[in-house]
């Protein structure tokens, strides 16, 4: 059967669509869902020294699945764990609501700059990707350090008697290895995470809306609540999971930043694979890191899906 031009077009759309959804979906899987099926072998394992032992084994003539759940029976049990989870997610809660509160004010002065105005302020949110993320961290832990001029200058202001009154420091004028710490360096570090997707929003957001809201008596105050805050409800959602997912797991941040009252899962997750060699029982812990963290994801997407199914 000779192909026509419309088979041959329709042939050709079809090639290219199963190409550039295959793609993406492909490094899924060999990035994110084979190392986690890894992972999660591991974490079901019994280790042997530095080998583990074979999931399925043929012993005479029979076939046998050994699954070891023991690790996550253990992880329920112990405080240590729970407390550390605890404090990943309410750390990461603080760190997405301060970047949102500080962020979307960013984000809307930059939308509504002038065009000529906006790649400066653009370039500005992304200038600290230029320097080292664990250079920037360390400058925060000579800042905040006795000596340190941004501790100096809460120290005159009082500010660290609030900071100790509510709790964030345990003595006023020591700033650093404190809750206040390690929230103030995860802001500092997320907050462009924030507001590129805020900006994004807000940046092609139809002012026409605003005029009609005004046409209509609505106050500025009004119109921005009814209007442009339900409008950036996607942008909001996606600088909140970008900040909120990294920072349950984060390390780097609570270890220099970070005291002892600031224990966090990546410091456990740490711990287990390079203190104690337990390589089951930090894979066990990772894939529960990794369950937490799907379930803002799965929301996220069937928000998504709910507002592509409201659009049409």
């Amino acid at each position: 059967m000779p192909t026509t031009p419309a088979t041959a077009r329709r042939s050709a759309w079809w090639r290219g669509r199963t190409a550039v959804i295959g793609i993406p979906y492909l490094w899924l899987l060999v990035f994110f869902l084979l190392p986690f099926l890894i992972v999660a072998k591991i974490s079901v394992s019994e280790m042997e020294t530095v080998n583990f032992k074979d999931l399925l084994t043929l012993k005479e003539g029979v076939l046998q699945l050994s699954l070891k759940f023991s690790n996550y029976v253990f992880i329920t049990q112990d405080d240590l764990y729970f407390r550390a989870y605890v404090a990943s997610l309410k750390y990461a809660a603080i760190t997405t609501v301060l970047c949102l509160a500080i962020g979307y004010p960013f984000a809307y002065f930059m939308a509504r700059a002038r065009p000529t105005a906006q790649p400066v302020l653009l370039m500005l949110v992304m200038l600290p990707f230029w320097t080292s993320f664990l250079l920037r961290v360390y400058a925060w832990k000579g800042l905040l350090s006795d000596h340190g001029w941004v501790a100096e200058v809460l120290v005159a202001l009082g500010i660290d008697q609030l900071l100790a009154a509510g709790g964030m420091i345990a003595t006023p004028g020591k700033l650093l290895n404190t809750p206040f710490s390690l929230v103030l360096g995860m802001v500092y570090t997320y907050l462009p995470f924030m507001i590129l997707p805020l900006y994004g929003n807000l940046a092609k957001m139809d002012m026409r809306l605003l005029e009609a809201a005004s046409d209509l008596g609505a106050t500025p105050w009004v119109a921005f609540w009814k209007v442009t805050v339900p409008l950036s409800k996607a942008g909001i959602i996606a600088g909140s999971m970008l900040v909120f997912i990294p920072c349950v797991g984060e390390f780097v941040i609570p270890e220099l930043l970070g005291g002892p009252q600031t224990l966090m899962i990546g410091r456990v997750l740490w711990d287990e694979f390079f203190s104690n060699n337990d390589w089951p029982m930090a894979s066990s812990v990772a894939v529960v890191v990794v369950l937490l963290i799907l379930i803002p994801l799965a929301l996220f997407n069937r928000y998504q899906a709910q507002a592509q199914e409201a659009g049409r």
